[in-house]
């Protein structure tokens, strides 16, 4: 089940992660990130974090507890 999340405009956004290597290390991070349509790479919320949004652009991000 992919995560959503509904801004305070009313604007709605799914969820999605992706595993990358840094360059520097080429440790594998997972990053998550934000967008307004659906797409395969939809994930739920990791534990341990919250949902906060940009009070200029409304934008939603992660935050851990």
């Amino acid at each position: 089940m992919a995560f959503t999340h509904t801004n305070a405009r009313g604007t709605l956004y799914n969820l999605n992660c992706k595993d990358v290597t840094l360059k520097s290390t080429g440790r594998v991070q997972r990053i998550y990130y934000f967008s307004k349509d659906a797409r395969d790479t939809a994930c739920d919320k990791p534990d341990g974090y919250n949902v906060k949004e940009n009070a200029r652009t409304g934008l939603p991000f992660l935050t851990k507890k």
